[in-house]
């Protein structure tokens, strides 16, 4: 059984930074790519960023570049997502997707596992 687990969602003022992480179990994420989604109340489900294994390949959303940074730690079966500069557009509920897939890709489809999100709630 494929379990993602977020944390480290909150409440932060804009400007203001967070760190979220997803830990994987049930098993190895060897290879594979992960990515971040988010979805605002009333609003579809959008890429945030996605990274491939060694970490040579992470493509953002234009909304998010230069302002969040995905990365892994491969041997805690761990990506993190730093996010800084946040807006209060940036408020929604991320969670953190993985399949059995090499290529970060940016479409939700492409993941069949998801973890359960965590909320991020910018005030102006």
């Amino acid at each position: 059984q494929v379990q993602l687990v977020e944390s480290g969602g909150g409440l932060v003022q804009a400007g203001g930074s967070l760190r979220l992480s997803c830990a994987a179990s049930g098993r190895t994420f060897g290879g594979y790519a992960m990515a971040w989604f988010r979805q605002a109340p009333g609003k579809e489900r959008e890429f945030v960023a996605a990274i491939n294994w060694h970490g040579t390949t992470t493509p953002y959303a234009d909304s998010v570049k230069g302002r969040f940074t995905i990365s892994r730690d491969n041997a805690k079966n761990t990506v993190y997502l730093q996010m800084n500069s946040l807006k209060p557009e940036d408020t929604a509920v991320y969670s953190c997707a993985s399949d059995d897939t090499i290529v970060p890709h940016t479409s939700p489809g492409a993941y069949h596992y998801w973890g359960q999100g965590t909320q991020v709630t910018v005030s102006p």
